[in-house]
């Protein structure tokens, strides 16, 4: 999990080099095209199969993942960044927050409260990195971003459930990335084509689509194996490289909100890992849930 994270915000520094060459749909459309040639290569070369037995199952999780990238895109088009970004980042805090309802509902099972104590540690840490604010004029983007971070974290969950009724990983990244294969040929029947014609350009749709598609085989393979809550604070790890990154290459202002923050994201992820290395029974909220 705290590799992928790295490439993804590695994969964010080509997306916003690329978005100076590239309408989004097209980022979306290639980095889609190149995921599924690199599993489809994947899966020859581990003898494997991208037939599966549970269609729907990946049906819906490719329909929800393209629907909160979408959701996503928009409120970036229409709220400062920092308050998207935020407001998407919550999908760890719905996540633990619906793990606790299915317990609750089932009555049989609980969530460590103090796992949820570190995603909401570690979303504290966004929030001071980031700094949002939302004018009263912006409330309706501020529910469609709020709402990107809600099915994302029913995204999460639908990765968890295909890892564990046996699907690999290659084929969940591989139908995820036909679905922005689709979801980016749509869009570009609206913005158009853009010329290939610079080198760089091509390079960043190449780095942008190998970037996404090995840090969604390893996103996957550590929601699969491990446990779900844990997952999402290191997950939180992404924002402080995102803060690295911007700071070295992009000449980010240093203050200490964002360093207050990012130790804040540190300890989340550290104490998520030292609690699941005191655990040694399977997380049962996840198969109440699940089930």
């Amino acid at each position: 999990m705290v590799l992928a994270s790295l490439l993804f915000a590695t994969m964010g520094v080509c997306v916003k080099l690329a978005s100076a060459h590239y309408a989004t749909g097209e980022i979306v459309f290639y980095r889609g095209l190149t995921g599924a040639l690199m599993m489809l290569a994947f899966a020859r070369h581990q003898r494997g199969t991208l037939r599966t037995a549970m269609p729907a199952m990946h049906f819906w999780r490719s329909l929800s993942g393209v629907t909160a990238l979408c959701l996503w895109f928009y409120a970036l088009g229409n709220l400062p960044l920092a308050t998207a970004m935020t407001l998407n980042y919550m999908s760890s805090v719905w996540m633990a927050l619906f793990l606790v309802g299915g317990a609750v509902m089932m009555g049989s099972a609980r969530v460590d409260g103090r796992l949820i104590a570190t995603v909401l540690v570690g979303f504290a840490g966004v929030g001071l990195i980031l700094r949002p604010t939302i004018e009263h004029d912006q409330l309706w983007h501020g529910l469609i971003g709020l709402l990107s971070g809600l099915i994302s974290g029913t995204v999460y969950l639908q990765v968890t459930a295909l890892g564990r009724a046996g699907e690999p990983e290659y084929r969940i990244v591989f139908y995820f990335s036909c679905g922005g294969i689709v979801a980016g040929a749509l869009t570009m029947l609206w913005t158009g084509i853009s010329p290939h014609t610079s080198l760089s350009g091509v390079a960043l749709l190449l780095a942008v689509g190998v970037l996404a598609t090995v840090a969604q085989l390893l996103m996957t393979r550590a929601y699969a194996t491990g446990r779900t809550l844990v997952n999402a604070s290191l997950q939180y790890l992404g924002i402080a490289f995102a803060f690295a990154y911007g700071v070295l290459l992009f000449d980010d202002r240093i203050t200490w909100m964002a360093l207050a923050g990012m130790a804040l994201i540190v300890v989340s992820g550290v104490g998520a890992a030292l609690l699941r290395s005191q655990t040694v029974q399977p997380d049962a909220a996840h198969s109440t849930f699940e089930t």
